[in-house]
């Protein structure tokens, strides 16, 4: 079996919707369905181990068999390889914080709010911690870890990079269509693309932080927040 890099695309691709977890699991036969969850499962936490103990996701595939206590024939019976591994991690971060987020902003009424609270609490999860103090205690992977795969899925396989993303996307872009028609955010823009742009800017909030020279934790959830809801005219 050819072993897929992380600079190299899979030779697999998913079906609109299935991910690529879900791509691993059914690669064995239906009676040995719920053995392959946990299985896939097992190299999926150990691969989140090892990402949530570094700054990068430089692990080899046999680090992630040694941590999940299985075999490199297992690993490739679900996995052409580390780079398929790595786009179901990411695809489960992203759907884990994506319903991370709608519990919270659920829990609102206020259609402005809801949107405060997810572009706030998103810039929570995204920002990485100064070099010397601890990292808080938080699920899933190292924000730097997964900011650097984000940036490498982006640039070169944009496809699968704007399937992962359909969560947060989606999600919103839903609450900008709900201020709007509530008449508290303009309705003449396309509020999918503002989405992407958003997300993008807090993701990566880390670059602009060291651009500028500031601190990435200093009041950047309150400055983004600004921004989306005044510009930068002299109101």
């Amino acid at each position: 079996m050819r072993v897929v890099t992380p600079q190299e695309p899979a030779d697999a691709t998913t079906e609109a919707g299935t991910s690529w977890r879900e791509l691993a699991v059914t690669r064995s036969l239906d009676p040995a369905r719920a053995r392959a969850e946990k299985r896939v499962q097992r190299f999926l936490d150990a691969a989140l181990e090892l990402m949530s103990t570094s700054d990068n996701k430089d692990f080899t595939v046999q680090q992630v068999v040694e941590q999940s206590g299985q075999s490199l024939r297992s690993f490739y019976q679900y996995f052409a390889g580390k780079y398929e591994l790595l786009l179901a991690l990411f695809e489960e971060s992203v759907r884990s914080t994506a319903e991370q987020l709608a519990t919270t902003t659920d829990a609102i009424d206020d259609p402005l709010e809801k949107l405060r609270a997810f572009l706030v609490e998103y810039y929570q999860i995204c920002t990485p911690t100064p070099k010397g103090k601890p990292a808080p205690k938080r699920p899933g992977p190292n924000p730097a870890a997964i900011a650097e795969f984000a940036q490498q899925l982006l640039t070169e396989h944009p496809r699968e990079a704007a399937e992962a993303f359909g969560p947060l996307v989606g999600l919103l872009e839903s609450l900008l269509t709900d201020a709007a028609a509530a008449g508290l955010l303009r309705n003449d823009i396309n509020h999918r693309r503002i989405a992407g742009i958003l997300l993008q800017e807090i993701m990566f909030n880390a670059f602009a932080s060291t651009i500028s020279g500031t601190s990435v934790r200093e009041g950047g959830a309150d400055d983004l927040w600004d921004l989306v809801l005044h510009g930068i005219a002299a109101r």
